[in-house]
């Protein structure tokens, strides 16, 4: 699974020009779902976004996480993360999973993060065409992939 993870003073996402969901300050989470994925790589990634401290604390140090701000996520399913371009120009997504692979680890993706937070998170709708607006803060862009835990 990767993860673009973005601070945001606000995010939002349309769906047919109808709002899907919204947020004030919070994370902004582009999640891929790869065909290898399992339920360690949600474990793992949803420790590490709930825990990140990436917000600043009273002294404008990145001490606090999403949770110790009281911060909203949204999650919208891209399987564009894992785009190969080793050859020519078009981008290749066979190492994304296929949708009936893809959505359930994407639910419960959701489900973990909200459990994790506490309160109800955003959602795009799989597959849609979305339009996703945001305010970075910071700006604080930060890739995550679980398959390369060194981090």
């Amino acid at each position: 699974m990767r993860i673009v993870l973005q601070r945001v003073g606000e995010a939002s996402v349309s769906i047919d020009g109808k709002l899907r969901a919204s947020i004030a300050k919070g994370l902004l989470l582009l999640l891929g779902v790869e065909s290898e994925d399992k339920q360690e790589d949600i474990d793992w990634l949803c420790k590490k976004v709930l825990g990140m401290r990436i917000f600043p604390d009273a002294e404008g140090k990145m001490n606090l996480s999403v949770k110790d701000v009281g911060g909203e996520i949204i999650v919208v399913s891209q399987f564009t993360l894992h785009a190969n371009l080793k050859k020519g120009t078009r981008p290749s997504f066979i190492r994304a999973a296929r949708p009936e692979e893809a959505i359930p680890l994407y639910e419960k993706f959701v489900k973990e993060i909200e459990a994790g937070l506490g309160k109800p998170v955003g959602t795009g709708q799989f597959g849609a065409d979305m339009k996703v607006s945001l305010l970075n803060d910071g700006p604080v862009t930060i890739i995550m992939d679980s398959k390369n835990r060194t981090f």
